[in-house]
């Protein structure tokens, strides 16, 4: 690896890693969103500053092409995200389901009491 993509590797890495941090400080993130990010970015700082680390990763795991396991294990990061998201996705919608009648309920009593309040003569009438 030459010094330029060692020290491009390097950046592209931090500013991924602020980036998170970053996001998480402004609260554009929540903590149990962030989670996954923070790993990825992590794993990413690491592999770069110390390239060796995923060839010896490659080893000890038994694969040939390191580049192969650092893409196997982004495949996994995406594939927990998307998992997260799916998940936290049924529970909002469910909320809006639950919501949606409630609201529906409310409007439903709300109509039958102004009915009512029309359909009865006024008490100054009188």
């Amino acid at each position: 690896m030459n010094s330029v993509s060692y020290f491009f590797a390097i950046a592209a890495a931090s500013v991924a890693l602020l980036s998170v941090v970053e996001m998480l400080r402004r609260q554009r993130f929540r903590e149990r969103h962030a989670f996954w990010w923070l790993l990825a970015a992590l794993l990413s700082v690491v592999v770069s500053v110390f390239p060796a680390t995923l060839e010896w990763a490659s080893s000890v795991v038994g694969v040939e092409v390191p580049s192969n396991l650092a893409f196997f294990v982004s495949i996994i990061i995406l594939f927990f995200v998307t998992v997260q998201h799916s998940s936290e996705l049924t529970t909002l919608e469910e909320k809006t389901r639950t919501l949606a009648e409630h609201t529906s309920l409310i409007e439903l009593r709300l109509g039958r009491l102004a009915e009512r309040l029309d359909s009865q003569p006024d008490a100054r009438d009188k």
